[in-house]
């Protein structure tokens, strides 16, 4: 009896051997893939800042001219703007995904601003740090890669003034001296009405108010 426990014994200790040794290289390999994953993560966390600081810095970057087309009292400007979606100051905003890159351990390989109809860029990044040696060959000299694209979207409407009818028995002299000049119209953001008045810009809103910035597909 005893020598038929010994030898089952014998029996059983390389099949526990090899089960051993397969689960430990199951184990090695879900932590290389898990190594690679966290990798495409950071690269894709990076891709994502780099593409919404462009996105956001571009869209900034109207402020000026907006306000320079409402003090020049530029209704047809703003209506190619905020009715027909054409952004005809448009700026590149690339200058400043870069440094959104470098924060989150990876490095810019390309920023394209949209030309499909949308406001917008697409980042292009590579992680400064190599995914690690692992049981995978060539994880020590592989970097992961990612790509993220953002767009700015209009929030609000332009609507034009309204053109005064002039009535009947009105005197041309009438109102002589009076140099108020008429409404240049109004925004309807989400909601909200806004007044343009060129003469109190501090009323107007903020680029956030006026514009989205979002993540998008490619």
């Amino acid at each position: 009896m005893t020598s038929r426990s010994h030898r089952e014994s014998g029996q059983a200790a390389p099949l526990y051997i090899a089960a051993v040794v397969g689960l430990l290289f199951l184990a090695l390999m879900f932590f290389a893939f898990g190594q690679a994953d966290v990798s495409r993560n950071k690269a894709q966390t990076a891709a994502d800042a780099a593409a919404l600081a462009a996105a956001q810095e571009s869209r900034d970057d109207l402020d000026d001219a907006l306000r320079q087309h409402i003090l020049a009292r530029d209704v047809p400007w703003l209506v190619a703007l905020f009715n027909n979606g054409n952004v005809p100051e448009r700026r590149n905003g690339c200058w400043e995904s870069p440094r959104f890159a470098r924060a989150n351990d990876a490095q810019q390989v390309s920023c394209k601003e949209l030309w499909d109809g949308r406001w917008g860029v697409t980042v292009d990044v590579r992680a400064t740090k190599p995914v690690g040696k692992s049981i995978v060959e060539g994880t020590e000299t592989d970097y992961a890669e990612s790509k993220a694209t953002a767009v700015v979207e209009f929030r609000c409407q332009f609507e034009p003034p309204e053109v005064p009818k002039p009535e009947d028995g009105d005197d041309d002299d009438e109102g002589k001296g009076n140099d108020k000049k008429p409404s240049l119209g109004g925004l309807e953001c989400d909601g909200r009405d806004w007044e343009i008045d060129p003469g109190n810009l501090d009323l107007l809103p903020g680029m956030a108010d006026l514009f989205n910035v979002r993540l998008a597909e490619d």
